[in-house]
This record gives C-alpha cells, sequence and structure tokens, in this order.
C-alpha cells in the first residue's frame, strides 16, 4: 500500500467520533512505525480533545525515529494553538534529547498559557544542561507563589528536577515580602529535602514555618514544625491543554 493510502487512512481514523477508536489507531501507529505516520500523528496532537489519546499519540511518537520527530515536533513549539506547543513540549520531554534543549525559550517558560508554560517547565527542568541548571531556576523563580494548586506544583516539582543548582533562587524566595512566594519556595524547599514528599504535605509545613516566622518571638524557622509527610501520588501524563 501506497504511504498516501496509508497516511489517509490514519488520518480517517484518527477523526472518528469515538475516542476509543482514535486511541486504538494511534497504539496500531506506534506498535508499527512508519516515517509517513510522524506527520499525521503531530497534526492529530494539536486538536486531539482527549487525554488519553494525546497521550497514546505522544507515545506512538516516540516509537517512531527520533530525528525525524524532533523535526516534525520543533516547529509546532512557535504553533499559534496553545495544545500544539504544550504537546509538542510533552513529546520532547519524552524523547529526552539534549539537543532539544535550545526550543525551549523563554517565551515558553513564561507563556501565558499555563498547559503550555507547565509543560515547558517540565521538558526544560529535564533537558537542561548542567551548566545552565541555576540559570533557569532563576528564570523559573518568578513564577512562584503564582496560579493553581496544580500549577504550584508542577513548578516545584521542576526545581525537583533541577536539583541543587536550584536551591539558591529558592532561598532567596524564601526571603521574599509576598507571603504567597515566601510560602510556595518554602514549600518547594522542603520538596527538595524530600522528594517522596507529597506536596499539600510540603505546603502545610511551609505555612507553619512562615507562621512561626511572623510570631512575636518566633523561634528559628523550621525548629518546631513539623516534617512534610507524603500524600497521594501525583497524575502524570500530558499536560492539561
Amino acid at each position: 500500500m501506497a504511504d498516501g493510502d496509508i497516511t489517509a487512512g490514519l488520518r480517517t481514523a484518527l477523526e472518528r467520533d469515538d475516542a476509543s477508536l482514535r486511541l486504538r489507531a494511534a497504539m496500531d501507529a506506534g506498535t508499527r512505525p512508519n516515517d509517513a505516520f510522524i506527520a499525521v500523528l503531530v497534526d492529530r496532537c494539536a486538536v486531539e480533545p482527549d487525554f488519553f489519546v494525546r497521550d497514546m499519540l505522544t507515545w506512538a511518537l516516540t516509537r517512531h525515529d527520533p530525528e525525524l520527530v524532533v523535526a516534525a515536533i520543533v516547529p509546532e513549539l512557535g504553533s499559534p494553538f496553545p495544545q500544539a506547543r504544550s504537546q509538542g513540549l510533552h513529546t520532547l520531554s519524552k524523547i529526552g534529547d539534549p539537543a532539544t534543549w535550545s526550543a525551549i525559550t523563554p517565551a515558553l517558560l513564561h507563556d501565558e498559557e499555563t498547559a503550555v508554560a507547565r509543560a515547558a517547565w517540565r521538558a526544560a527542568a529535564g533537558l537542561v544542561p548542567d551548566a545552565e541548571r541555576a540559570a533557569l531556576a532563576g528564570a523559573l523563580a518568578r513564577h512562584l507563589g503564582q496560579g493553581d494548586i496544580e500549577t504550584r506544583r508542577s513548578l516545584s516539582r521542576a526545581f525537583v528536577m533541577i536539583g541543587e543548582e536550584a536551591r539558591a533562587a529558592v532561598d532567596a524566595a524564601a526571603e521574599s515580602d509576598d507571603e504567597a512566594v515566601r510560602v510556595h519556595a518554602l514549600a518547594t524547599r522542603a520538596l527538595m529535602d524530600d522528594p517522596d514528599a507529597g506536596f499539600e504535605g510540603a505546603v502545610d509545613y511551609a505555612r507553619r514555618v512562615n507562621a512561626q516566622r511572623n510570631a512575636p518571638d518566633a523561634p528559628a524557622a523550621g525548629t518546631d514544625a513539623e516534617q512534610p509527610t507524603p500524600d497521594a501520588p501525583e497524575e502524570t501524563g500530558t499536560p492539561d491543554a
């Protein structure tokens, strides 16, 4: 069968109304890779509404030639469609090619679309060269204290991935005059000290430490506060575009 017929069939299958059929089509494309599928899979990533199908599209792409997939995905990072950017970043993070670090621009790290920014934080933290770790942490620190609980969790986990080179930026934010920034930084520092701890527990711990700091005749920060305890495991997967 000619490549044109194969890709037309895949495209039609990925446009079906039934999400379970689209899931199967994406699975089949990954099970029997064909370079001709790459463009179709990338195109579908930008518009697929179902979380699980998007996850399978990314899996299918990781089953293809990484060089060809990266070449197809990088242009998506400049797309006007947020889902194309976020899913492209997510797929790059799964491929894990260090050469793609340069594709994660400041514009993506500070994208006005939260799903895109979160995907960029994860991808950058996983791909950053050692020499750039402290600079990346400094760039991400401007987002401390912002967003909902899932956004804050994502950012804290990015700092954990960056490692010790992120500590200076987090420590500086822990002294911020902005209480939201301060508490988030304290929670992030607790998570860096114990990556297996749950984020909610780390936040509760940070709030206690912050309250002690502001109390009259407060003891040294963290001396009497209980350490954070693990909470339920976080869900992982494609960003919520």
